[in-house]
């Protein structure tokens, strides 16, 4: 655990790409969807809302004091804050009015038209030096569904059964098929499927802008989708026109659509329900909508939303914006893991470090890279050390065929038949990963969002192709739900004093849990481990005692830190290496204390 400074906030967006939706029913024409790269960095810059947390309007839950609950204000002091920010917009040529008061306490502010984000961070910089009850403010910036290039054709579902590129679904479904678990998927809303008939429950449509719900209500408990096309102009100047995505229906399906029913496709989790929560619309959604999203979906409380009977255990986002991860994503994220929720978010397709993407550069989620049939990195997936682990999202451009087929609506702006089609991105990646969550949450209910990202990395298989700094490895969902439940039990190995130093270290020379102890506040501990070529260490190091914090380093025989993971107290700690080279390397896992002492166990495996 270590303390830096925030970085400064990128202006670059996620850049959805082209979308090329082709149905498996005779009689429905290929559509395409071009939305262009320089209309989108254009409207991912601007917003016309404003997000303010004012001290008094929230207040740290007495369980846990990482997550916020909102606080009634006095309708004069509202007004009072009101006429503030607007004589602050003023000079800006704007005009606010409320919104709303989100679940973590933050008011929401319109404008009556869109600033960039910078000149809104300004403002809000004024706002808060002025006025100490401002906890923070910032842009409630806009967030997009993530996409790229596709066309389709169906043939089969690679992603789920092939041994190179594939997740091992099979093999899986002998071990949990998902029965019991809620997957809240935070996108367009849904279309009624007969591949979907009976896979839900009941949703949200959390949109409170009416031009961007595009059906005619702002938030109901409606979340079917519309469709989210757009005219040329319509999402800010240059934008090109667009058909409708119908991306939360094709996220659904790789989930959890019907199975064995002599139709259509395969879902992940076929015995899960869907809970499909509308975020989405024309031009992408904004933040504080999509932070409301999770906190209702995860069964925490929204002013004026109903309470969710059917909480989810697993959120998918396949969804996102540039810039560093705002607070009030960030407070979303800690009040859904505080009910047990495991929040899944797409890595981005813009080829570029995921640290650039919000909120996968959030803490507490797992993030997830795409990888194509060969089970190397596709093309578009970005990549980096935030990455958890990787999954397929396809790459269509040798054939269609080569991308994740789920199921779609044929209408191109409007809704119209139910049809299958081929999209390619971490947005498909990503719900396999959800997928896999729910079967691992089936077969252990009590796992904690914490258990679950530590058993995805330990038991990802190594990458069959190239794909650096992807995370721990590509998704194996039989081994997943394996190392949640015990079942594929490590033998048990005990840590040997003195050995403090590299020349001193333990050697573990096969797959190990290592039992070992911090005895005092001087103590480390190393372990030696010879990697083979083509295989990736996972190292996962769990304290006993969640007051305790301890870290973990990966390092070379020169004592150089190849990987390192410094978690606070109560968080598994996952450091990963990859061998890419033909001959075996050997490392050196390190244990160093930062607080307290203590039991500790080390998972090795390779």
């Amino acid at each position: 655990m270590r303390f830096s400074s925030a970085p400064s906030r990128s202006l670059l967006a996620l850049v959805c790409g082209v979308l090329a939706a082709g149905a498996a029913q005779a009689g429905v024409s290929n559509a395409q969807v071009d939305l262009g790269l320089s209309s989108l960095v254009a409207r991912a810059t601007t917003t016309d809302r404003l997000i303010v947390s004012y001290r008094d309007a929230a207040q740290a839950d007495a369980k846990d004091t990482g997550v916020m609950r909102a606080m009634a204000v006095a309708p004069a002091a509202l007004s009072t804050r009101l006429s503030a920010l607007n004589a602050a917009l003023a000079l800006r040529g704007a005009q606010a009015r409320l919104v709303r008061q989100s679940g973590t306490g933050a008011h929401i502010y319109k404008l009556d038209k869109a600033l960039t984000h910078g000149e809104l961070e300004r403002l809000a910089s004024d706002l808060k030096a002025g006025d100490a009850n401002i906890a923070y403010a910032e842009p409630d910036r806009k967030m997009y569904p993530l996409m790229t290039p596709n066309d389709s054709s169906y043939t089969s579902q690679w992603d789920l059964y092939e041994t190179t590129g594939g997740i091992r679904a099979p093999a899986a479904w002998d071990l949990a098929t998902g029965t019991g678990v809620v997957v809240a998927v935070l996108d367009t809303g849904i279309r009624p499927h007969a591949d979907l008939s009976g896979q839900t429950v009941a949703g949200y449509d959390m949109i409170n802008d009416a031009a961007t719900a595009n059906d005619g209500t702002t938030r109901d408990s409606d979340p079917s989708d519309p469709g989210d096309w757009t005219a040329a102009g319509e999402c800010g100047t240059g934008s090109a026109a667009s058909n409708s995505s119908w991306h939360g229906t094709h996220v659904a399906g790789t989930i959890a659509a019907k199975t064995n029913n002599a139709a259509g496709i395969a879902g992940i989790a076929f015995n899960a329900k869907i809970q499909p929560v509308r975020v989405l619309g024309k031009c992408g959604g904004y933040t504080s909508d999509i932070a409301d999203g999770m906190i209702w979906a995860s069964g925490g409380a929204v002013a004026g939303l109903p309470t969710n009977a059917t909480p989810s255990r697993v959120i998918n986002m396949s969804l996102g914006g540039g810039g560093a991860c705002d607070t009030t994503s960030q407070n979303a994220i800690n009040s859904a893991r505080s009910r047990g929720t495991v929040v899944v978010v797409a890595a981005g397709n813009e080829n570029q470090n995921a640290s650039n993407s919000n909120p996968a550069n959030c803490s507490g989620v797992v993030v997830v890279a795409a990888t194509d049939r060969n089970g190397s990195r596709a093309y578009y997936s970005n990549y980096g050390s935030i990455v958890t682990l990787a999954a397929p999202g396809g790459d269509v451009r040798s054939s269609s065929s080569n991308g994740i087929l789920s199921t779609l609506n044929a209408g191109t702006k409007a809704p119209g038949a139910d049809s299958y089609a081929y999209y390619q991105g971490t947005s498909m990646a990503t719900p396999h990963v959800a997928g896999v969550v729910a079967l691992m949450l089936s077969a252990k209910p009590t796992a904690t969002p914490d258990q679950i990202k530590a058993a995805l990395q330990s038991s990802a298989r190594p990458f069959p192709g190239t794909c650096s700094q992807c995370g721990s490895g590509i998704l194996d969902a039989p081994a997943a739900i394996a190392a949640i439940t015990g079942s594929g039990t490590l033998p048990t190995v005990s840590e040997v004093e003195s050995n403090g130093s590299i020349a001193t270290a333990n050697v573990v020379s096969s797959p190990a849990n290592v039992s070992g102890s911090v005895s005092s506040t001087t103590d480390t501990d190393y372990f030696k481990v010879t990697l083979p070529a083509g295989k990736t260490l996972t190292a996962t190091l769990t304290a006993a005692s969640s007051a305790n914090d301890y870290d973990l380093y990966v390092k070379n025989s020169a004592g150089t830190t190849l990987s390192s993971s410094e978690k606070p107290a109560g968080s598994a700690d996952v450091a990963t290496y990859a061998n890419g080279g033909s001959t075996a390397v050997t490392l050196y896992v390190q244990v160093l204390r930062y607080s307290g002492t203590g039991a500790y166990t080390l998972k090795l495996q390779w």
